[in-house]
Parts: C-alpha cells; structure tokens; sequence
C-alpha cells in the first residue's frame, strides 16, 4: 500500500477524506454522506456513531496506509458523554437554532464587552457554550449525567484514538475559550457553572494535527501568515484573514479565533447565503443549466441597469447578527430578463464579501490576493465579479475543492514531523494554478454599486420586522 498523508473532514453532510503525498499531489480520495435530523423547527442533530462508521469507510476506501492522520470538521457541535465516553443524546449541530434565550442570558452574566474580549465573540445560536445552558434548562437529567464534551471532529479522534483532545482553533468557537491567552476560560466557566472537568485538552493543532473546518482550509489555501486571504464561495461565504495578534473586533461582527498556526490568530467574516444564493435561484426560479445562466448574466453590464440583489436568504451573520434579515430584489423593470436576475444575484453575493473584508481592513488587514474554493469559484464571471468587487486579485490552487481535508493532511504532516511547521507544509504542498486579476474597467463602477448596496438593509429592515 502507498504511504501518504491523510486528512478527514468531519462535514454536515458527510465525510471527506483525501490522502496526500509529500509533494501535495492528492494520491486518493473518498466520501461518505450521512443524515441530518431536523426534530423540530430550527433544531439541527447528528448521530456520532454516524460519523464514526462514515469515517471508518472512507478511511479503508482510500486504500493507503496512513504515515498520519489530520482531522478537521463541523464547529461548535456538542457531543455530550458520560463517564464511560457514551453518548448521551444526538449532537446538536453549529447550524441549531433552539438557544436564543440562552444567547441572551450567556452576555448578560458575563458581560457582552467582556465576552468579546475573551472569547472575541459574543453569543450566538450555533455556539457550544449555549447548547449546555440549554440542555441544564430543557434536558436536565441527561445535563446531570454529562463528564466529558467533545466537538464533532474530536469525537472521531476518541474513537480512532481514545484520546480526549481538542486544537485551539476549534475550541475557540466554543464560547468557553479565552482565545486571547489560547487556553479554557476559568472566568467564563465559573460564570455560567460550567465544571473544567468536562473540556478536553487544548493543543496547538499542529501538535495534534487537528482544526476547526475554516483554519483547516485556509491552511490547505496557504494561509499561514498575514497578507493573502481565504476567499470561500461555497453554499456559505468566508473572508478570512490570519493575524499577528489577537485583534477582536469591537462589535464581534467578525469571528476572531486562535488559527491553526501557533502564535497566530485569524479573523473572518460569514455570510450565509453564498453560492446558496445562485442554488435558490437555480432551483427555485429560473432554471436552466448553470453554464447557460453564467453565459446570460455576462451579457449585461455591471449593476444590470439598476438591479440589486440583498442575499440574506436565511439571514445574516456579517455584518449583521442578524436571524430574520430576508433577501431582496430592488429595482427590477420590464427589461430584465434571467440573465440580470443571475448578474445581480452574483453582483449581491460579492457585495457580501466586500462587508467582510471591510471589517477586517478596519482590524488592520492588508490584502495582498485572495485564495478562492467552494463551488461557486468555478464560474469565471463570478470569480472576475469578486475580484473586482473586492479589488484583490484571487488564486486558484490545485487542492482547492479539497477543502479542510486537505488541510488536515497538511497538518498531518507537521504534526508527525514529515514538516517542520505549517509554512514549510503549504510552501512544498499548496500550488498556485491561476490567477483573476480585477478588470480595471468594473473597478470603480462596483465601488459605486457597493455604496448603493450598503443602504439596503438599513431600509428595509424595517419592512421585515413586520
């Protein structure tokens, strides 16, 4: 069998998992699906046990016999255990959104400036610290029961390992971390009347070889220093920058993290409706094949002679908190057809990721280029939209529809000593294959739109709230 690096990604639809050679060639690949639970309205859950044959069966698909294994996954998930490491309920997942009241009750007892300077967040629904407040209000004799929590990427580690263990990317998004100091949150902790005893050890993730989804992938992009960004135009869409320090946004309208290198820290901001956008509009409006949709929307200039789109489809995060903003178009006529629509849905999406890259211009971030993935990067419109919209020229890399697997291979390989450190990793893995520059022609008329798009939601948020 081949030797090779292996990275698995604990996903919310399934498992990826890639192995990977010392040079970055992606040797094998393999994935397994899993459900998704949705018992009522707005809750979200997963069995483990899923992820755990799922992992299995891709990890033998591959067919190589692993030097190591890296893990990333899902964030923020809560698999509660008891003393003999059974799980005690389904896992509720990021994507759950039965805590508001516990949100709430969350910043009022540590503060919401303190929070955010702890944890360089404030609360939100899909959050772990929330799921426990909830289970103690709503489930307490399966709360009275829990002695050990894990996320879901780490749970997969227990069971392929044994050990109990958690990288300080991914507990930072628990809302029990104190991200500054990169370490468990004593103050947070005894404020919500969480025991210590439950939280795993926090390791560096390239100790470990282990990280939140995000960091994964921005390491798998190169990442791993100030300067180029992790541009995500997936389903969801992600800006993310790495820091030299801990820098968390006054507002928390970024999420600001320990990242997956050590020493360094990383912002982003998280739109929800991304390449989800195009999909609704896809499969719910005008049909058509996506190339044939691509092709119409080039045809009209940018701003579609006045179309907006507002792409809050199933809310928003950033720059707005905000879980009943609506998407919107504004001022259609007679004239367009499926082509504007589809320009202005791609023009709207990237107006979302310019909001995220504002804010982290305002934290000191310098752009220097963009590394783009997810499903919507394969669309050369889109990609030169975004690029001029957000006026960094971006990079396609060979592994990119890899994702966090990728990354969690490279980690991997850091952690087992195959690299000395995670710049060493991406310098001898992580290959540039194309570049879209900003059309020097659409720079300054999308400078213009954005000021346009920028009052839309201040308008019409009132209209929502009723």
């Amino acid at each position: 069998m081949t030797e090779a690096l292996v990275g698995l990604d604990v996903g919310t639809s399934g498992v990826k998992a890639v192995a990977v050679s010392g040079a970055g060639e992606v040797v094998a690949r393999a994935e397994r699906a899993y459900p998704l639970s949705t018992p009522r309205p707005g809750w979200s859950e997963q069995d483990p046990e899923d992820w755990w044959a799922a992992s299995q069966a891709a990890l033998a698909e591959l067919g190589v016999r692993p030097a190591a294994v890296g893990l990333s996954g899902q964030m923020h998930g809560l698999v509660a255990l008891d003393g003999a490491d059974r799980v005690l309920r389904p896992a509720i997942l990021w994507n759950d959104q039965r805590t508001g009241a516990e949100c709430a009750e969350i910043e009022e007892r540590v503060g919401l400036e303190r929070l955010i300077e702890l944890t360089g967040n404030r609360a939100l629904t899909g959050f772990t610290a929330p799921k426990l407040l909830w289970l103690r209000r709503h489930e307490p004799e399966v709360f009275a029961r829990i002695e050990r929590i894990l996320l879901p990427k780490d749970y997969v580690r227990l069971r392929l390992t044994g050990e109990h263990a958690i990288d300080v990317a991914d507990a930072s998004g628990t809302l029990l971390f104190d991200v500054r100091r990169r370490a468990w949150s004593d103050e947070v902790l005894d404020l919500l009347e969480l025991p210590a005893s439950w939280l795993p050890p926090a390791y560096e993730s390239t100790e470990i070889a282990g990280a939140g989804d995000q960091a994964a992938g921005a390491i798998g992009m190169g990442i791993v220093r100030p300067g180029p960004l992790s541009v995500v135009l997936g389903t969801s869409g992600v800006v993310f920058a790495a820091l030299p320090e801990y820098r968390p946004e006054p507002e928390a309208r970024l999420h600001v993290f320990c990242h997956a290198v050590p020493g360094t820290w990383h912002a982003m901001g998280v739109m929800l409706s991304a390449a989800g956008s195009l999909q609704w509009l896809h499969d719910n409006v005008v049909g058509g094949g996506y190339d044939e949709l691509n092709a119409e929307a080039a045809e009209w200039e940018p701003g579609a002679e006045g179309l907006l789109f507002q792409p809050y489809l199933a809310g928003e995060r950033t720059p707005h908190a905000d879980p009943d903003a609506r998407g919107a178009f504004v001022g259609l006529s007679l004239r367009h057809d499926r082509g504007a629509v589809t320009r202005a849905v791609l023009e709207g999406v990237a107006f979302g990721l310019r909001d995220s890259l504002e804010l982290l211009c305002e934290l000191g971030v310098d752009a220097e280029v963009g590394r783009i993935s997810g499903g919507g990067a394969r669309s050369a419109l889109w990609l030169e939209i975004v690029a001029s919209v957000l006026g960094v020229p971006l990079e396609r890399t060979a592994a990119s529809e890899e994702g966090a697997a990728f990354g969690a291979a490279l980690l991997a390989g850091v952690a087992s000593g195959a690299f000395a450190d995670a710049a060493e990793a991406a310098a001898a893995c992580v290959h540039v294959t194309g570049r879209i520059e900003p059309r020097a022609d659409w720079v300054a008329r999308y400078d213009e739109l954005y000021g346009r798009y920028r009052e839309l939601y201040p308008a019409l948020r009132p209209l929502e709230a009723t």
